[in-house]
């Protein structure tokens, strides 16, 4: 199929990208790696009458800054992989999203604003207490995501770059999909003893009582079995054609308990 007609316009700075949406109105949409943007328009799921190209905005870019990462939104997901300070969860889960071409167009901004519930690095965001950075202000990750494709974001609010905090702890990442680079049918992320699921939930979500489970307990395989039939009791996934609400609750709990295990050996 071919996505219905929309003007293109190609900032060259942050001031032209802000201009042009707020032009646009809401009919207008940013675009850089256009992996999630572009087949919806193909498919017109969406039907933006402006795309403000801000992949020459000067959005990229990874340095450290006051204990954290920032990411620029439009540095590739590739370009992170590939990074010496690329957070070592982040880096799990990255060789989990799409493929190598995949990520060398995606973008990280790009990724969170879009919000899908089976997104890795917004998983990963939430999981290690992340920031959002907008043009307007900073947003926890733990308050950014609404819901499927639904953020905070204000009308012409833009992702500006994401805060990765340095965790000085074993973090492990798992998720369980069809096949390699298809969307997970169950992820966890466990970062200390902060359990976050995603794809059988609708956004990013850390399990707190599972925390307070572990919270000063001593690693055992008790504990870790413990914890994962916690965690599959809390979520309720609706289930689809490839698994059942049951077996979605149940691959949670050995996702959660295998993250621990290999958290625990690690540390």
């Amino acid at each position: 199929m071919k996505p219905p007609a929309f003007e293109y316009f190609a900032a060259r700075s942050l001031d032209e990208a802000l201009a042009a949406l707020a032009e646009g109105g809401e009919d207008a949409k940013p675009i850089a790696g256009g992996q999630s943007l572009v087949p919806a328009l193909n498919m017109r799921l969406v039907r933006p009458t402006r795309l403000v190209d801000i992949g020459r905005a000067g959005l990229n870019g990874i340095v450290r800054e006051n204990g954290c990462l920032r990411v620029g939104a439009t540095t590739t997901q590739r370009t992170l992989e590939r990074s010496d300070d690329c957070p070592p969860l982040v880096r799990q889960a990255l060789s989990h999203i799409g493929h190598v071409g995949t990520r060398n167009r995606g973008t990280v901004g790009g990724s969170i604003a879009h919000a899908d519930g089976a997104a890795e690095l917004c998983l990963c965001l939430v999981a290690l207490g992340g920031t959002v950075v907008t043009d307007r202000r900073e947003i926890p990750a733990r308050a950014f995501f609404v819901t499927h494709y639904t953020t905070v974001l204000a009308a012409g609010e833009l992702v500006t770059a994401t805060l990765w905090p340095d965790r000085d702890q074993p973090a492990v990442f798992e998720e369980l999909a069809l096949r390699a680079g298809d969307y997970a049918l169950s992820m966890v992320a466990v970062s200390g003893a902060t359990v976050t699921v995603g794809a059988v939930t609708e956004r990013p979500t850390v399990l707190g009582e599972v925390g307070d489970l572990l919270a000063g307990e001593p690693a055992s395989e008790e504990l870790a079995r413990e914890a994962g039939a916690l965690a599959a009791s809390l979520v309720d996934p609706p289930g689809h054609a490839h698994a059942s609400p049951a077996y979605l609750k149940h691959l949670t709990g050995v996702l959660v308990e295998r993250a621990l295990r290999k958290a625990w050996s690690s540390s």
